[in-house]
């Protein structure tokens, strides 16, 4: 929320209060949307607004809570969609991903096409935030899911949980490195450690529940991203090596972002004045921009396409993924009001002191953080700077250390619901219901921070 906001409001209630409130505002948004059939966009900005009183934010500044809730989310998200949306009609419609997905099935086989799309997405996951990538992921899963059958969970699944397993627990995405950063660990022995735990993390829960659940929730693959019906098979389709040059322009440039960042974060490269330069091309909304211009000439323009048919193909890929936008900047909003409620103050000071083992300390209060606000940035970042100097004061070795930070990442992923927007942008996207964003991606969120918990566990017993 706005600073000024931030300044002078003072929250006089207590945690159990706040804690009361939040809780109640959840149930309520459940039921108005899972038994009363509310509209999410509705129940979501109604329940902002209700929770925003009843945690005592004064009355002249409810609205630009709201409004700051939202727009930080729409910022983060709605350049990614639209453009992703756009990359994907285009993609699509020329046979690229028709062309790329046979070659997959051709190198894994049929029955191995949710593995072979889980490995592609821990590959393309290492450097890139999980929104961009799996925007840029999603053409291709849809295209295999039409082609095999069994539904899209059972390959989207596998492949979304892989991207959100490197976004929690690797550099350098951002929750990872400010608990690296905070907590004092070596970057290099995280990315190590973080790795050997992030793949049989990846395959116990998103992997094998993944396939396990998308068998039994069977949902046929949405027409949100293609503007239309499937297109069916095109006559002259581009070669699979074009398609993944394509799909790999994007990511190699965040990846020169995102390694840069970590290199100057870290202190082992200067201030160059050279570095803000790349660093804009390798902002995910540019590098998307970038690469749907790219898109438009070689499966486009290149290929006989008329200027006016590309401009009706991305007219069109822009018209159904405003419910998706919406509703997903508006889950932002109602992460937004819990957050500046104080909520994430209060639990702070109260988890403090519940004198648990560190590195179970660590995990619940990323886990409590991230429950209670919704976002797993702000509640690795909150988590680290309360532990910091408990974890000082442990005198651990490097291998410990890490293990923490790997423990407190896997806290700030479980129980994704309705106050995070990846909870609304994945359910949208795929064609789920609130229900159905519970039985699917809550418990893949939630199985891959035990999970993860888990062996950084034993990785810390080990180090002992």
């Amino acid at each position: 929320m706005p600073v000024a906001v931030e300044q002078e409001f003072a929250q006089s209630m207590g945690a159990p209060a706040l804690l009361g409130i939040a809780a109640a505002a959840i149930a309520l948004l459940l039921v108005l949307i899972v038994r009363f059939k509310v509209h999410p966009l509705l129940a979501l900005v109604g329940i902002s607004v209700a929770t925003a009183f009843a945690t005592g934010i004064p009355a002249d500044a409810v609205v630009d809570v709201l409004t700051s809730g939202f727009a930080d989310t729409m910022g983060e998200v709605a350049l990614l969609v639209g453009l992703g949306a756009m990359f994907a009609r285009i993609v699509e419609t020329s046979g690229g991903a028709q062309a790329l997905s046979d070659a997959l099935i051709r190198g894994f086989g049929e029955h191995r096409a949710p593995l072979a799309l889980g490995v592609a997405a821990l590959l393309f996951g290492f450097p890139i935030f999980f929104d961009a990538a799996f925007m840029v992921m999603l053409p291709i899963v849809f295209t295999v899911a039409r082609r095999l059958g069994g539904g899209v969970l059972i390959y989207a699944l596998p492949a979304a949980g892989a991207l959100s397993t490197m976004h929690v627990l690797l550099p350098p995405h951002p929750g990872a490195v400010a608990a690296t950063v905070l907590l004092g660990a070596d970057v290099g022995l995280v990315i190590l450690l973080g790795i050997v735990v992030a793949v049989p993390t990846w395959y116990l829960s998103s992997y094998l529940y993944g396939r396990w659940i998308g068998r039994r929730i069977r949902l046929p693959v949405p027409d949100l991203l293609s503007g239309g019906p499937d297109t069916g098979q095109q006559p002259d389709p581009p070669r699979p090596r074009t398609v993944l040059a394509l799909l790999l322009l994007p990511l190699v440039l965040i990846f020169a972002n995102t390694g840069l960042s970590t290199a100057v974060d870290t202190g082992a490269l200067g201030e160059a004045a050279w570095i803000p330069v790349v660093q804009v091309f390798g902002e995910p909304p540019i590098a998307l921009l970038i690469t749907v211009a790219v898109a438009m000439h070689v499966l486009g323009t290149r290929r006989g396409r008329t200027r006016q048919f590309l401009d009706d193909l991305l007219d069109n890929a822009l018209k159904p993924i405003a419910p998706v936008v919406l509703i997903t900047g508006a889950g932002g909003m109602f992460g937004g009001v819990l957050l500046a409620s104080g909520i994430g103050d209060a639990l702070a000071g109260t988890l403090g002191t519940i004198g648990l083992p560190l590195i179970v300390s660590t995990f619940l209060v990323a886990a409590i953080l991230r429950v209670s606000l919704g976002t797993a940035t702000v509640a690795i970042t909150t988590s680290a700077g309360l532990l910091g100097a408990a974890v000082a004061q442990a005198d651990l070795n490097p291998v410990q250390n890490a293990a923490v930070v790997l423990a407190l990442a896997g806290g700030s992923s479980v129980l994704s619901h309705v106050n995070d927007a990846s909870f609304w942008m994945i359910g949208r996207l795929l064609g789920m219901d609130v229900p159905t964003t519970f039985k699917t991606w809550t418990v893949i969120k939630t199985l891959v921070g035990v999970v993860a918990f888990g062996f950084a566990s034993l990785l810390f017993a080990l180090a002992s």
